[in-house]
């Protein structure tokens, strides 16, 4: 049998400790904020579909995935087109995350068969829960620094009790904010697929905070903050496993919260600003200005011909024209990739990855 113990055997006292409800305080006044920024946004989608990929980017990183901003958002405008076998994989983890969205809202409830239709979107298989051994998680020398559940039966149990706890939270008497810390650690330690375990945890983080309702929509990316505290980040999720250190572990995540808040914060209140403002600016110089315009704009950093010829329902000579006049205003910038071109939001890429926009290459 499996080490691992339900999450219901631990005590739910032992988080009442004074360092770890102050920085729960500090991380639910910040997703507060954050959840009530975001409503604010006249439309949310742009959100999702913005901030989604850059999750997607910085999720997808820590397993060493890597893409750059270019490609990734090339690919999102181009799936049809050669892009790097990266970028198509980071494109995926956001169709994932759509995928548990939308079932977590039609639901309420977020069940191990939405855990196992977020991994198969991620990977593109249907390989379901791990039926062989073998599975072992190396560090660094390829040192085997844990081997999760190998019975097939185990690891059912384990996952079936999983979803009973993330979905009702009576089981267990504490904030929502530490049982998803609490949930995170016991799906990274069934780890209960060949592959695609760490990107699905981290969806599975935010869309537990949407079931809960702390946010309306999955806009609480912790990727980001991952990837800078990565060796932390291993470190306590092994430490809970050697010294059952999950007060740490649950700090950590708390942290990670709060300061993932903070950032998404300043995020959507400047991506709001610069929206607010191209649309005066575009209102105020361009007949053809509409709200489905601005919506595309922002939901796509990288935008091309056909998008507009869909959002706004006009002729592609017609879609060409406008494109092409706002190139002339300043607000996009034009680039060609083989026949085709695509227009990037410049403030809004700039925005979304703090960079400068990349030079012009075919």
């Amino acid at each position: 049998m499996t080490s691992i113990q339900p999450l219901t055997k631990l005590r739910s006292e032992r988080f009442d400790r004074p360092d770890i409800l102050k920085q729960l305080n500090a991380a639910s006044r910040r997703l507060a904020e954050l959840k009530g920024v975001a409503a604010s946004m006249p439309n949310q989608g742009i959100l999702i579909s913005t901030l989604g990929l850059q999750e997607a980017k910085d999720s997808s990183e820590i397993e060493n995935i890597v893409t750059t901003h270019d490609e990734l958002f090339r690919e999102a405008a181009f799936p049809e087109g050669a892009g790097s076998a990266a970028a198509k994989e980071v494109a995926r983890y956001r169709q994932a995350l759509h995928v548990g969205f939308e079932a977590v809202r039609s639901t309420g409830l977020l069940t191990s068969n939405h855990i196992l239709q977020i991994q198969a979107e991620l990977e593109k298989n249907h390989a379901g829960f791990r039926k062989l051994p073998g599975t072992a998680l190396k560090g660094e020398g390829g040192r085997t620094v844990y081997t999760p559940p190998q019975n097939p039966d185990d690891i059912l149990a384990l996952m079936a009790d999983l979803e009973r706890f993330i979905n009702d939270g009576s089981l267990f008497d504490a904030d929502p904010l530490i049982r998803m810390a609490l949930i995170h650690h016991q799906f990274e330690s069934i780890h209960p697929f060949y592959d695609g375990n760490g990107r699905t945890g981290r969806i599975v983080n935010v869309l537990y905070l949407v079931k809960q309702g702390l946010l309306d929509i999955p806009v609480l990316y912790m990727s980001r903050h991952i990837v800078r505290t990565k060796s932390d980040y291993y470190r306590l999720l092994q430490e809970v496993r050697d010294r059952d250190a999950w007060e740490d572990w649950v700090r950590y995540m708390l942290a990670a919260v709060e300061h993932t808040a903070a950032e998404g914060i300043a995020t959507i209140q400047a991506i709001k600003a610069l929206l607010m403002d191209t649309k005066h600016r575009i209102r105020a110089g361009h007949r053809f200005y509409s709200q489905d315009l601005i919506n595309n704009l922002f939901s796509h950093p990288y935008t091309k011909i056909e998008f507009i010829e869909h959002d706004l329902k006009v002729s592609r000579l017609t879609a060409t024209k406008y494109l092409d006049a706002l190139v002339a205003g300043g607000f996009l910038a034009k680039r060609k990739v083989g026949r085709n071109n695509y227009y990037i939001n410049m403030p809004l890429y700039g925005i979304l990855t703090g960079e400068a926009l990349p030079a012009a290459r075919e």
